[in-house]
């Protein structure tokens, strides 16, 4: 997950993140914006927080419970 501390939509996201990767027995990787390359934080600042599964992006603003399930099972 790119978000930033202090993101209210972040913590909510994290909290998703880390129930679905312990239930599935998978990692996961926080990083902050405030620390990207310029191009990352030109990209996402305004969609934070941003998932990525596998370094792909999967969702932002908002993490789906479902969808993040979906993504790691398969």
């Amino acid at each position: 997950m790119l978000g930033k501390p202090g993101c209210h939509l972040c913590d909510d996201a994290l909290a998703v993140i880390e129930r679905v990767a312990a239930d599935l027995g998978v990692g996961h990787e926080v990083r902050d914006i405030t620390q990207a390359s310029a191009e990352e934080r030109d990209e996402y600042w305004d969609k934070i927080p941003v998932t990525f599964v596998d370094g792909e992006r999967h969702d932002f603003w908002r993490v789906s419970e479902e969808r993040l399930r979906a993504a790691l099972g398969a």
